[in-house]
């Protein structure tokens, strides 16, 4: 095999696979390689996550991130299988409901008419009228204004979203190896590749760093010190006596806590909470976490949940970027062919779609079909932090 490639990149998660997918699909000429440290994506950021999909941002370049992922969504299964995998992703369009906060609904307003300007299918739900959507919402918390609602939100498998990306790549000429990558290399303000931790060194003048919450790592071989940091949350599944046949929409609550139906009378929840750890290795659950500071978020606004089970749980990494909380997307200003696509705080699956297809025309050089500037690098070395709504982002 050779060590000479047109582009490498550091992981073969789903924003590797999908730029290496969206480049060769446009030149089938391309020598690519990923390099991923585990290829059964036990600890992978996307395959931990819930797989949710929403239109409900309040930046436009967000929005338009949402619209064409949506449409994206409605062939993927089709379009992504390949010789070797078929994709059941399964997009349940259940909708997202946010409560809305009396505090937060200046904001909130403002958000829901940015979409309804962009021609999105959202709802403004009165407090009299939650209810109506979900039918275990009672609350005696006189601070809810309300709620939005979108109805083409919803959940999907995060591992075939993935693994339909990789299996595609492949198919296209992409090479993936199992190996960890020590250390990128550079030579002055230009980068030459990558060095594994066996010693092997593979050749290329465009590397994506793309190692999600573990990208600080690699970022500071080359010199590059990127504003992430790599938050544990924990998720819970619950079942309840609560049951019904019909999924009722996802639940995302002003305290940054959400509830997705799963069927019958079970759900997960999970959400930011202060005490969330900054680790790289720690993944564990605790049920007496759940018990402490998650629980009576749920019956305030559920209180027939009053006794409901733990039935198991996991811990995920969520890559903040402690700037502005959104993606950092690009190539570096001061070193030509490192290319990031990092920091994503939470809604990185989401958004792999039109990201993988914005980093391989920006390392084509071909003018992007949706222009997603505003996320570049150049603002983290501005500190120019460019903000989405924090009552909107889970």
């Amino acid at each position: 095999m050779t060590n000479n490639y047109d582009m490498i990149f550091a992981g073969a998660g789903v924003m590797g696979c999908a730029t290496a997918y969206n480049l060769l699909l446009r030149d089938p000429s391309l020598k690519i390689l990923l390099v991923e440290r585990d290829s059964s994506y036990e600890r992978n950021s996307t395959v931990l996550s819930d797989g949710n999909m929403r239109i409900q941002f309040n930046l436009e370049p967000n929005i338009r991130i949402s619209q064409y992922g949506m449409k994206f969504m409605e062939t993927f299964d089709e379009v992504m299988t390949s010789s070797t995998y078929t994709p059941a992703t399964n997009f349940r369009r259940q909708g997202n409901m946010f409560l809305i906060s009396k505090a937060g609904e200046a904001n909130a307003r403002k958000g829901y008419e940015t979409q309804k300007s962009f021609g999105c299918d959202v709802e403004w739900i009165n407090p009299d009228q939650i209810s109506d959507y979900f039918p275990w919402y009672e609350t005696q918390d006189d601070s809810i204004a309300g709620a939005t609602f979108g109805p083409g939100d919803g959940t999907m498998s995060p591992r075939d979203i993935l693994l339909g990306y990789r299996h595609k790549a492949v198919d296209l000429g992409a090479t993936i190896i199992e190996a960890e990558v020590a250390e990128l290399l550079k030579d002055g303000d230009q980068m030459t590749g990558i060095k594994l931790k066996n010693g092997d060194v593979y050749n290329a003048n465009i590397v994506a760093n793309v190692t999600g919450s573990w990208s600080t790592i690699l970022a500071e071989t080359v010199g590059v010190t990127l504003p992430i940091t790599p938050i544990k949350r924990e998720v819970y599944s619950v079942k309840t006596d609560q049951k019904s046949e019909t999924i009722m929409p996802m639940m995302l609550f002003p305290s940054g806590q959400y509830l997705i139906h799963e069927g019958g009378g079970s759900f997960i929840t999970g959400g930011k909470h202060p005490l969330d750890p900054v680790t790289f290795t720690d993944f564990s659950w605790h049920k007496q976490r759940f018990e402490e500071h998650m629980w009576e978020g749920l019956i305030n606004y559920i209180p027939c949940f009053d006794r409901l089970q733990v039935h198991s749980g996991w811990g995920a990494l969520y890559a903040v970027n402690t700037l502005d909380a959104n993606g950092i997307l690009g190539e570096w200003p001061t070193l030509k062919g490192y290319f990031c696509a990092n920091g994503f705080s939470g809604h990185g699956f989401q958004q792999c779609h039109a990201v993988g297809r914005y980093i391989a025309e920006l390392m084509l050089g071909v003018e992007p079909t949706l222009d997603l500037s505003i996320f570049g690098p150049q603002r983290i070395l501005d500190n120019a932090p460019v903000f989405e709504n924090p009552d909107r982002l889970i």
